[in-house]
């Protein structure tokens, strides 16, 4: 299973999506499993290694946020129209 580091957003909105992927990170949020959405960022050097891993987009994955393990699985990617980046990633939080 592959485990990725990820720490929580407090800020919210397209200018602070702007502001965290100029600071080289990658805004996301985790969906479902009866809580609600939680805002979360990680960084895109790290992402963008995972993301070439087989299983990243098929398999659960485990986020690590504040010492706490969440199982989930991607729903949605957005891309960067041109360059080899990540903008945005839903997951799918799993029970």
């Amino acid at each position: 299973m592959l485990t990725l580091n990820t720490e929580p957003r407090t800020e919210l909105g397209k200018g602070a999506s702007r502001r965290l992927r100029r600071g080289n990170w990658v805004p996301a949020v985790v969906y479902g499993g009866e809580q609600p959405p939680l805002s979360i960022k990680f960084n895109q050097d790290e992402i963008n290694h995972a993301e070439c891993k087989a299983g990243f987009y098929n398999a659960s994955l485990s986020l690590m946020l504040e010492g706490e393990a969440l199982l989930v699985k991607v729903q949605a990617v957005q891309r960067h129209p041109f360059k080899p980046k990540l903008q945005h990633l839903d997951f799918l939080r799993l029970s």
